[in-house]
């Protein structure tokens, strides 16, 4: 199953107003496992960047007027996501941001239906708990120590380490056959043949029976009524 973890660094808080997307940053998954294919594109917004914006990604608008619009990535960005699930935290803020700007171009945008809200799983499993990037990935113990400023591809990739949690965690068993691996040849060759010594089992004890147990035995058989073992 193809999965693509997806965030957006944006101008503001509303495409409505004129906001636009700055940064891309996507993570394939594929069985809910980062497979090392990624999507990373910083954009240029064709508009100023406000200060508060700014404060957030440290993108200014000198650095994006650099980089292409959305206009000219779109196909290499849609073509990466292809028609997989989007796993987005907030997800109604970065479709409604990637939809404005498909919408802009006259192009089919994407239904929100290929959309898993990370924010709604988080409330579910823990309600009245803070649903934040940052505060699920310090319940989890997700390293956010490279987390200055927020980044798209970067919060993409702690993203997905939550979302993985969030469905159950990992299953660190299922990996322990691959560290330990098989058996060295070796270390089988060299081990001690096990002998009644060295194996720590009991020596065998004598079973047979006691002259007594044996009489007991005679007189139980004659009891028995036609004994099968007598017909010819």
């Amino acid at each position: 199953m193809r999965e693509i973890v997806l965030d957006t660094e944006t101008t503001g808080l509303s495409p409505n107003d004129g906001d636009r997307i700055v940064e891309i940053g996507c993570i394939e998954l594929l069985n809910h496992v980062p497979t090392g294919e990624v999507y990373h594109q910083y954009i240029n917004p064709e508009r100023d960047m406000p200060v508060e914006a700014e404060r957030v990604h440290g993108l200014s608008a000198e650095f994006l007027s650099g980089h292409p619009v959305f206009a000219d990535v779109a196909d290499a960005f849609m073509d990466f996501v292809s028609d997989s699930p989007l796993v987005i935290h907030n997800a109604a803020f970065d479709m409604g941001f990637i939809n404005a700007e498909l919408s802009r171009m006259g192009v089919d945008t994407i239904p929100r239906t290929r959309a898993i809200d990370t924010v709604s799983m988080a409330r579910r499993k823990f309600p009245g708990a803070q649903a934040s990037l940052d505060a699920l990935c310090r319940r989890f113990g997700i390293d956010l120590s490279e987390r200055d400023l927020h980044g798209a591809l970067l919060d993409a990739r702690l993203l997905a380490e939550v979302y993985l949690e969030l469905l159950g965690g990992r299953q660190h068993g299922m990996d322990l056959a691959a560290d330990i691996g098989e058996a060295p040849a070796k270390a089988l060759e060299d081990a001690p043949e096990l002998t009644d010594s060295n194996s720590g089992r009991r020596a065998p004890r004598e079973h047979a029976a006691s002259e007594e147990e044996k009489a007991r035995h005679t007189q139980f058989l004659e009891k028995i009524n036609d004994p099968i073992w007598l017909r010819e």
